[in-house]
């Protein structure tokens, strides 16, 4: 959004002061304009067909994790326990450090806010160094997708998580920015609603394939 357009919209929306109620109930900033429970909707519609995309991708997985072609299998694959669970705790964690973030949204703490937010951005990138040096460990031992129907339905299902992050980083980087230079009110309460809504389904997903795709491997 422009400067000029966010400031417009400024102007014309919910500042933090003020306490728009619906039915009694004072109703959250990010709901406070016009079009922000629309947007906040669309949203919801879009994570739906997001999950629905995942489904698919875990749904080929199962088919095709026996399909090893002779090659490694996911026992084998997966024997470093404490890479991928550690991961698995840094995105844990980030999703904490995002609900502390709209915590202090909601309590105008403009300075928390963006601390935690910037805590969960490094945690995210904390995550991806992670799956990428886990990437390139495999394929430094030629575990590449080309070589078996089971790793390529491992790599792009964990990678098209990885590239959700990556993108939900870049994303919560420009929230940032637009905090810090507009401060708290309708529009960036909006925007960082829904950026922590997509880190949450993020988790959910990585939750999933820590448990169906790495644990179940380790214990079949």
């Amino acid at each position: 959004m422009s400067t000029a357009a966010h400031n417009a919209n400024h102007s014309n929306g919910s500042s933090v002061n003020e306490s728009p109620k619906y039915k009694g109930k004072v109703l959250p900033l990010e709901y406070t304009s016009h079009e922000g429970p629309l947007n906040i909707l669309g949203f919801w519609l879009f994570l739906a067909t997001d999950l629905i995309l995942f489904g698919c991708l875990f749904a080929t997985y199962f088919v095709i994790r026996t399909h090893v072609d002779g090659g490694i299998n996911d026992k084998e694959l997966f024997d470093n326990i404490s890479g991928f669970t550690t991961e698995t705790v840094i995105l844990l964690t980030s999703s904490f450090t995002s609900s502390l973030a709209i915590f202090a949204m909601r309590n105008n703490n403009k300075k928390r806010l963006i601390g935690w937010l910037i805590v969960t951005v490094l945690l995210g990138l904390s995550f991806v160094g992670l799956e990428l040096r886990e990437f390139i460990d495999y394929a430094s031992q030629g575990y590449t997708m080309q070589r078996s129907a089971f790793l390529s339905g491992f790599f792009t299902l964990v990678g098209t998580h990885g590239a959700h992050v990556s993108l939900g980083i870049i994303w919560m980087i420009s929230t940032i920015t637009q905090i810090a230079r507009y401060g708290i009110d309708s529009i960036t309460a909006r925007k960082t609603f829904i950026v922590s809504l997509y880190w949450h389904f993020l988790d959910i997903v990585w939750v999933f394939i820590f448990s169906v795709v790495y644990m179940t491997g380790v214990i079949s």
